[in-house]
């Protein structure tokens, strides 16, 4: 089976190019902002979240209010991460099916 050896080939490649663009993740940091610039939040591509920042007049609006606010950007945060990362491992793996005939 000859096909065999180019198939490890293959998925060793793509094992590094998944490293690489983990690590790339990891060091990528997004930010979002929410409620008119009252709350912002830094996350890396992996959804490892850095740092809040708080507009100080925002406190002072109902607890309702900032609790919803808070939530939202943290929930906008998250799903801006997940696509970041499903885009870089998208990209790993696109080659995937057209790689090995048959298994997809």
């Amino acid at each position: 089976m000859p096909g065999v050896g180019k198939l490890m080939k293959q998925m060793q490649k793509m094992q590094k190019q998944m490293e690489v663009a983990q690590a790339e993740l990891a060091n990528r940091e997004l930010t979002i902002s929410s409620g008119g610039g009252a709350v912002e939040i830094v996350i890396t591509g992996q959804g490892e979240f850095k740092q809040i920042k708080l507009d100080p007049d925002f406190l002072k609006e109902e607890a309702d209010f900032v609790s919803e606010t808070l939530l939202t950007a943290i929930n906008e945060a998250s799903e801006k991460a997940k696509a970041e990362s499903e885009a870089a491992m998208g990209s790993v793996t696109s080659g995937l099916a057209g790689g090995f005939p048959g298994l997809m």
